[in-house]
């Protein structure tokens, strides 16, 4: 369990750290392959682009809500995805990143606020903790923490380990969250992406019982469609916390493009998209995994999700060094937290081309 207390300062950009092995990568023979980031690389889908362009003529201002066809289509979604009750409410975001960092201070979070992010995170929820100055608590343990806490951050299928929660787990956290009046988000932006585990969303009516009072879920288009460019998320859950974040987006004039909204209606209406995008990652998932065990890497979780998060039993750095020598840009654990020196994360997103070349080398 870790803990920032007061005020703190945003912490330097982590991503500037690897610029120096990224330097070394591109000095191998073949080049650099990036498996760090995690930037989609494959098409966006034609039906999203046509959509996009059939709508670019958007001469007046988008609404903050949404169109109503939108919101309609992703509810629609929300119930035969994600089980949820069909009375949830949504609201459109730019992007996923953008919501989960302004969600503490468009709750109304600031000094004396409590947040609670996973032990080993996506370093955006303790941004938006500090942001809002709030103090925060790193521990999957949120029951545990000896402050009153106002918001706590799940992450499932988790971002970088890619653990799923259990049902059993999502159950307790909701029943202990609303017995005490604390905000419970879940960031489920790689839900459609299960392999070993099948995800559950927190607003699955057989976790909350069709309460989703205190509860919202977020959810993303970048990697499941391919338009992380276009930058369209969602929020969804209790009507009342949404209605009050939507209020603040509307005097902050956060609203997504018209042209994006038309772009997002058409990827939640076809499904078939996600499924020809899933069986790139698996083919990738798959032989990378086994490259990575032959190397000596050991795999942990990795259940769901873009990313294979792996260990060979020494600090992250010193493996982002050896990777580099090959050629291979992965991403450091410490970017996650002080739990997660010894491991380093490799995502899935890049051209088969890439991930062949990466097994490649890793066979040397």
């Amino acid at each position: 369990m870790t803990a920032n207390g007061g005020r703190a300062q945003l912490p330097d950009f982590p991503w500037d750290l690897l610029a120096p092995f990224g330097d070394k990568a591109r000095q191998f023979p073949d080049g650099l392959i990036d498996l760090s980031v995690g930037t989609p690389v494959d098409p966006t889908p034609i039906t999203v682009r046509d959509a996009l362009a059939e709508n670019a003529n958007a001469p007046g201002y988008p609404t903050t809500a949404g169109t109503p066809e939108l919101i309609g289509t992703i509810r629609s979604w929300a119930v035969s995805t994600l089980h949820a009750p069909s009375d949830i409410g949504v609201l459109p975001t730019i992007g996923s990143k953008e919501i989960i960092a302004m969600l503490p201070t468009l709750l109304g979070c600031g000094e004396g606020d409590h947040v609670v992010i996973p032990a080993v995170a996506y370093p955006t929820y303790a941004v938006g903790a500090i942001v809002a100055g709030a103090t925060f608590t790193a521990t999957d343990s949120p029951e545990l923490v000896d402050q009153s806490v106002a918001i706590t951050w799940l992450n499932s299928p988790s971002n970088p380990t890619g653990a799923v929660l259990s049902a059993e787990r999502l159950r307790e956290l909701v029943s202990w969250a609303q017995s005490h009046q604390v905000t419970l988000i879940s960031d489920e932006c790689y839900f459609e992406l299960g392999w070993d585990e099948q995800p559950i969303s927190i607003l699955d009516q057989s976790i909350n019982g069709g309460n989703t009072t205190g509860l919202l879920a977020v959810h993303s288009l970048s990697k499941r469609s391919n338009m992380a460019g276009y930058r369209f998320g969602f929020v969804a859950g209790d009507q009342q916390l949404v209605a009050k974040s939507l209020a603040t987006r509307k005097h902050l004039g956060m609203m997504v493009p018209t042209f994006v909204q038309h772009a997002a209606l058409a990827a939640y209406s076809d499904p078939s998209h996600v499924q020809e995008q899933r069986s790139r990652y698996a083919y990738r998932r798959e032989v990378l995994w086994a490259a990575l065990a032959s190397y000596g890497f050991d795999i942990h979780h990795s259940e769901a999700g873009l990313y294979l998060w792996g260990t060979l039993g020494e600090n992250c750095w010193d493996t982002v060094g050896r990777m580099a020598e090959l050629g291979i840009l992965a991403t450091p654990g410490v970017f996650y937290g002080e739990n997660a020196v010894n491991f380093v994360r490799f995502a899935l997103t890049a051209t088969d081309s890439d991930i062949d070349q990466a097994v490649s080398r890793l066979a040397r």
